[in-house]
């Protein structure tokens, strides 16, 4: 079941339209023949955001595109004339907001309520769709749902507008240091989206791992104490007092800053320094230069 959880991603959105609420105001009820459309298959790391956002929201299975695409051509046939043909509603309710399309998993919710019906709600009864074609009808209805509640899914259009040879000269001065085109950002660009790659570099807290994927990098630090003995590991938390790391065997370690000599080893600090000069066209051009490293 998809639970209280898809209720709740549904709320990000809008409230709640039960399946027996009615529209006050109808709009256009014109029944569209043109096929659901599916999406292409995004990179890794777009499915991995993708991925996590459904998580974060609590959304159930991902939708079965290709029923959707059949589903929507029997709803629009069937059910367009009161919910319009994309489910947004017109004499009939909202059904992207509907409690009982949240709550359907694989259409045993919707199919038995479309077979029978609600005469009293003036909702007829349709007991000749097959099995299949219910399956396919709930399965469009969740992807209309998808559509409006996963945002992380939404692919950012017209980012990359800066001038590439002028990013690579840039990149050339400021980044070569530690970056190499054929080396750690080889193929960058077929392995993350272009609105997540200028992410990375603007806010530098997190790297790209092998496959594209973003990792957060700890920042290493070695702390030594008034005896001349060192302890190194991973930062765990500084402020202007304290100062605290985990060793490598897992153990914690604590001092006041003011007692020992710190040497912070942040793997991202050329970025930070880079950040507070970067211009508008500096940032779009490095981008427009990285999205050539396919």
């Amino acid at each position: 079941m998809r639970s209280s959880r898809y209720l709740f991603a549904a709320v990000l959105c809008a409230g709640i339209t039960l399946a027996g609420q009615q529209n006050q105001q109808p709009v256009n009820t014109k029944v569209s023949e043109t096929p659901a459309k599916t999406t292409p298959e995004p990179p890794a790391a777009a499915q991995a955001r993708i991925a996590r956002g459904r998580e974060f929201l609590g959304l159930g299975p991902p939708p079965d595109q290709a029923a959707a695409a059949r589903g929507q051509k029997t709803f629009a046939a069937t059910c367009g004339f009161c919910h319009a043909s994309d489910a947004s509603g017109a004499e009939g309710p909202n059904l992207i907001r509907s409690a009982l399309v949240l709550h359907d998993e694989k259409g045993e919710l919707i199919g038995p309520f479309v077979r029978t019906g609600r005469p009293d709600r003036g909702m007829p009864a349709f007991p000749n769709l097959t099995d299949a074609q219910l399956y396919d009808i709930a399965e469009f209805l969740h992807q209309r749902v998808e559509d409006a509640t996963n945002r992380f899914g939404y692919k950012i259009q017209n980012v990359v507008t800066g001038n590439a040879a002028a990013g690579k000269t840039y990149f050339a001065r400021h980044c070569s240091e530690c970056h190499s085109p054929a080396g750690d950002l080889a193929h960058i660009a077929s392995k993350v989206e272009p609105a997540d790659l200028q992410a990375l570099f603007l806010y530098p807290s997190q790297t790209i791992g092998a496959n594209g994927e973003k990792t957060t990098t700890p920042t290493q630090v070695v702390v030594t104490l008034p005896s001349g003995e060192t302890v190194s590991g991973t930062l765990k938390r500084i402020d202007d007092f304290n100062l605290s790391l985990i060793d490598s065997s897992g153990a914690y370690h604590s001092w006041a800053r003011s007692e020992v000599k710190i040497d912070i080893k942040d793997p991202l600090a050329g970025h930070r320094e880079l950040l507070a000069g970067y211009s508008d066209a500096d940032m779009h051009n490095i981008l427009a230069y990285l999205e050539t490293l396919k």
